[in-house]
């Protein structure tokens, strides 16, 4: 039983063996309650989280929260490739329009396509709406910017402007601990100084 349990948690990114015999050890010798409270919260989230059929985000709802909100802009879709990236957003306070979640980015040898990352939904979505802005916040990786190009070809033939967010330097970061590729990516989209 207990390496079922340890095989259970080691499907969660970044739980190797030995955190998942912590966590087990834990819970049967310290916190049965708590591990039963997990189980049943496991499965009433298994079962009522769904997608949201707009823009793809988990909800218990068939309209997500943000989706439903009548005053957010409609005009603005936030193209982002996982649920947790909306939560990021959100936390800014910086954007209030709508959002569209890939669940992934194209990846061909993976066998991730249009149809696996819901780009012909996007499709219709642009297509039968008043979007006038997508803003890409693909992540900043090969697999990020191949899917970043592909949406803005598909936006162009709707003649909808298409942004980027910005990568590079964090706020309050430092030049001299920064990754190479980030400062070079932060030095070629470079912006007049006002």
């Amino acid at each position: 039983m207990i390496e079922k349990l340890n095989k259970a948690f080691t499907i969660l990114p970044g739980v190797g063996s030995k955190s998942a015999q912590r966590f087990i050890y834990h819970l049967l010798e310290r916190d049965r309650q708590g591990g039963l409270a997990l189980a049943s919260a496991l499965v009433e989230a298994m079962e009522n989280v769904k997608n949201c059929k707009r823009c793809r985000t988990l909800s218990e709802k068939e309209l997500c929260d943000i989706c439903a909100n009548d005053v957010r802009d409609n005009s603005q879709i936030c193209i982002v490739e996982t649920p947790a990236d909306i939560y990021a957003i959100e936390k800014s306070g910086a954007y209030s329009g709508k959002y569209f979640v890939l669940s992934g980015y194209l990846s061909p040898i993976d066998g991730i396509g249009v149809a696996e990352l819901g780009l012909d939904e996007l499709e219709k979505l642009l297509k039968d709406n008043q979007v006038s802005e997508i803003i890409l916040a693909t992540n900043a990786t090969i697999e990020g910017e191949v899917t970043a190009h592909y949406i803005n070809s598909m936006a162009k033939k709707f003649n909808i402007n298409t942004t980027r967010i910005a990568h590079g330097i964090p706020l309050g970061g430092e030049l001299e601990y920064t990754d190479i590729n980030t400062i070079a990516h932060a030095l070629s989209g470079r912006k007049q100084y006002d």
